[in-house]
């Protein structure tokens, strides 16, 4: 199953759940602020994603900016971002959505339907 982190009231997040039940793909809901990934979870799902860990921030968030991440992070040693990332759901960039061996950070079409389209899983 599908597991698909979100917050309700992002609307990218609205948009991509729009499209995941127009293409009939189904998926578990979890709410990132109450039930935010665990830091186990965040290194499991960074190592399969391939993707740099600065993926996994939600760099447009209230919080992001607050904390003034965009200067601290280049410097920050990679088990305090994971940290970092754990203590709140409102940093990690959204949706996360963990597709069988693929994870996916925000919402951009194509790289989509390849997963979930495509076969390509």
């Amino acid at each position: 199953m599908n597991k698909v982190y979100c917050y309700s009231r992002c609307s990218t997040c609205q948009k991509a759940l729009k499209w995941l039940d127009a293409h009939g793909v189904a998926y578990e809901l979890v709410d990132i602020k109450a039930d935010h990934p665990s830091e186990e979870d965040l290194r499991r799902y960074h190592e399969q994603s391939g993707l740099p860990l600065k993926r996994f921030f939600n760099t447009s968030g209230q919080l992001y900016r607050q904390l003034e991440l965009a200067k601290k992070l280049p410097a920050m040693p990679e088990a305090e971002q994971f940290k970092l990332l754990a203590s709140d759901g409102m940093l990690v960039k959204r949706p996360l959505v963990i597709a069988g061996a693929k994870v996916l950070t925000g919402f951009k079409e194509p790289e989509w339907e390849r997963v979930f389209l495509n076969g390509s899983r």
